[in-house]
């Protein structure tokens, strides 16, 4: 399906008088890439990005983000650190949930507990491991024992994958209750418990109300370019390419500097990429440049290493041996190492690449495969649940830990790697753990089981009277945080 298909018919709308300026009254309408927002048990599966900003609208964590992705108090109004790192104790605020029943403690303690559960599949469990016991102190108090000190907890907590939803009746504690369905979920501000008696009868204003929807990309983009909605969420590289055929000014179009990863996963070690020859042949020969040129010049530099600061690790990140060649050099190295290859294997040489199926995964492929013909493989384009050779990575970091990075990457690791990642997890302090990742990050690189691009594109559209949006690396955004008012 073209890009003409998609877009043309709808952008007919544009013809009528919506298409005027939007006026800064009524509640904030946000349109997010993805599937109709309800309530998932991420512990059970994983939610996509209409779905997370539910969770992260009506069922806050311990903290949350702000607009600028650091973080901030949520259902815990206080918290402490003590033991070298290894016990973080929160004090929870008066909450209630969307039942007008009391948070406490044990409810907390006890969803959380869920979420790290051996039983459980949140997407976050990984890196949750050193978590000993979530302990219920007082009705308003929690204490989280670690059997490792881990300085980055915080971040984990504040993802909309721990969020603290209750089930019976399913629900959370703000800032947001949802109100009205139909043309999306209205989600209004949720009232303050403890609020005096003097305060103001009177709820909120429409305008701190906020109006969901979540649909495709290509009405997303319309319906914003109608002046129909306020804000679009949920942009990554597969859908950006409609953006441009939709006349959105560009003062509207924002990019979050997200760090995290986007490169291709070996995920079979057959034929040619049974060997590290063979698979920096296939890294060298990509054009991170002209990729990234191909898309939008907002994207960012082209990445060639791993991991893309020192972050946790006790050494400079990792970088591959042919990243000192120039581009041709680097070419012609690919070329010679699959010639080595054919001389040894006659025939084809094919390559299945796994990437998602919309116009942008279209661009992508066209960029990765012409230069995989240049080098004489032959590519084949397959969808993203595909039984392939390379599948497209295309994540955003949860937190700012080297091994995440490794981890995530490291989809078919040699064994030696897979050791010194298990090892940095269970490192029993940061200056071993330090050392382990540095040797897991030297130890992926060489044996070229990532090959890296980019960092993740993340982009929204964001009308002017969103005045707090912020670009971050988190590359999210909170909705009580899109206008001056926040709740």
């Amino acid at each position: 399906m073209t890009l003409r298909r998609w877009l043309l018919p709808l952008l007919a709308l544009c013809a009528a008088p919506a298409c005027q300026q939007r006026p800064d009254k009524g509640p904030v309408v946000v349109s997010v890439i993805g599937s109709r927002p309800v309530f998932v048990d991420v512990n059970k599966r994983n939610a996509d990005e209409a779905q997370r900003l539910l969770l992260d609208s009506t069922a806050q964590g311990l903290v949350r983000f702000d607009a600028a992705g650091q973080i901030e108090p949520g259902l815990a109004e206080r918290w402490n650190v003590i033991d070298d790192g290894r016990t973080y104790i929160f004090r929870l605020r008066e909450a209630q949930w969307n039942d007008g029943s009391k948070v406490t403690a044990a409810d907390v303690a006890a969803i959380l507990k869920r979420a790290i559960a051996p039983a459980s599949r949140n997407p976050l469990k990984p890196f949750l491991t050193a978590i000993d016991d979530i302990a219920v102190m007082t009705d308003a108090v929690i204490e989280v024992r670690l059997s490792r000190a881990r300085p980055d907890l915080l971040k984990l907590f504040a993802q909309p994958e721990l969020s603290i939803l209750r089930e019976k009746p399913i629900g959370g504690a703000g800032p947001f209750r949802i109100g009205a369905t139909g043309g999306g979920i209205l989600l209004s501000p949720a009232i303050d418990p403890v609020r005096s008696p003097e305060d103001e009868p009177q709820g909120p204003s429409p305008e701190q109300d906020v109006r969901l929807i979540g649909e495709r990309a290509a009405r997303a983009i319309v319906r914003f370019a109608a002046k129909e909605s306020d804000y679009v969420a949920g942009g990554s590289v597969d859908n950006f390419p409609l953006v441009a055929r939709a006349q959105i000014a560009p003062t509207n179009i924002k990019f979050d500097p997200a760090a995290g990863l986007f490169g291709l996963a070996i995920v079979r070690r057959d034929g040619l990429l049974s060997s590290v020859e063979g698979r920096a042949a296939i890294a060298q020969a990509i054009d991170r440049a002209a990729l990234i040129a191909a898309i939008t010049p907002d994207w960012g530099q082209p990445v060639e290493r791993l991991v893309p600061d020192k972050l946790d690790s006790a050494a400079a990140p990792a970088v591959p041996a042919w990243a000192a060649l120039t581009p041709d050099a680097r070419l012609a190295a690919a070329r010679d190492a699959v010639a080595k290859y054919r001389a040894d294997n006659p025939g084809p040489i094919v390559l299945r690449i796994a990437l998602p199926p919309g116009p942008g995964g279209t661009m992508l492929y066209g960029q990765i495969a012409a230069r995989l013909i240049l080098i004489g493989v032959q590519p084949q384009r397959l969808a993203m649940n595909e039984d392939a050779d390379l599948r497209l990575v295309d994540a955003v970091a949860p937190y700012d830990s080297a091994r995440w990075y490794l981890a995530t990457a490291c989809v078919f690791c040699n064994d030696d790697a897979r050791a010194a990642l298990d090892a940095a997890r269970d490192a029993p302090d940061m200056a071993t753990r330090a050392q382990r990742i540095a040797e897991a990050d030297a130890l992926i690189s060489s044996d070229v089981a990532f090959i890296p691009i980019a960092t993740p594109l993340r982009w929204s559209l964001v009308s002017l009277r969103l005045k707090q949006w912020q670009g971050n690396a988190r590359g999210w955004h909170p909705l009580n945080h899109l206008r001056a008012d926040t709740n």
